[in-house]
């Protein structure tokens, strides 16, 4: 029998965690975020920041900011190309080492997004979901999460929604220490960064 939801409520210690290690990240990584910003302002000029309207709690729609990873091209008729042909070597390299995800510690600080939680994913996705999987909008959406130590790319969206739910369900100050550990040693081994046989990953169809 599925655990029944918890109720949203303010979680103080959790929004504590996340305005002490948003605001001393960006603090203490300025130089890096400089650094960053500075190659992508000469490798692949302006804009720096990649920009786009997300779900947050509940679904109400928010601005997530990353650094941007792909170059614009387009195609002889003016369409977007693929993921593929516009992600740059610089984009690759910054996604393997989660250094695109920086800029996000500043929706964490604002209160948009937390350090732990699903990742927050398209506004077009909303429509798709089944009633349980909408229930991963029930918390802050995160800069990592159970899923993401769990396969983050490399698996598919049917199991990343059950990590996800799981997560919502069970909770606690613990499981989010022990999720960001786990994700340190992500980033260091670069683990599921892409879906097999794609630069990204795939898109969610329902």
């Amino acid at each position: 029998m599925r655990r029944e939801a918890l109720p949203a409520r303010p979680a103080p210690i959790k929004r504590a965690v996340d305005v002490i290690l948003s605001a001393g990240g960006l603090v203490a990584l300025a130089p890096v975020l400089l650094v960053v910003a500075l190659l992508i302002r000469r490798r692949m000029g302006a804009p720096v920041l990649f920009r786009q309207t997300r779900p947050g709690l509940n679904g109400r729609p928010f601005e997530m900011i990353e650094f941007r990873t792909m170059r614009a091209a387009h195609d002889a008729q003016g369409r977007p190309l693929g993921d593929a042909e516009r992600l740059t070597d610089l984009g690759r390299w910054l996604r393997a080492t989660s250094l695109d995800e920086l800029p996000e510690l500043w929706n964490v600080l604002k209160g948009e997004m937390s350090l732990v939680g699903p990742r927050p994913l398209l506004m077009d996705y909303l429509p798709l979901y089944s009633p349980e999987q909408m229930r991963r909008h029930e918390v802050r959406p995160g800069v990592t999460g159970w899923a993401q130590v769990n396969g983050r790319n490399a698996i598919g969206w049917d199991e990343k929604f059950v990590l996800d739910v799981w997560y919502v369900d069970n909770r606690s100050f613990w499981l989010d220490v022990r999720i960001l550990f786990l994700t340190v040693n992500r980033i260091l081994r670069r683990d599921g960064i892409t879906a097999h046989g794609s630069a990204t990953a795939e898109p969610f169809r329902g």
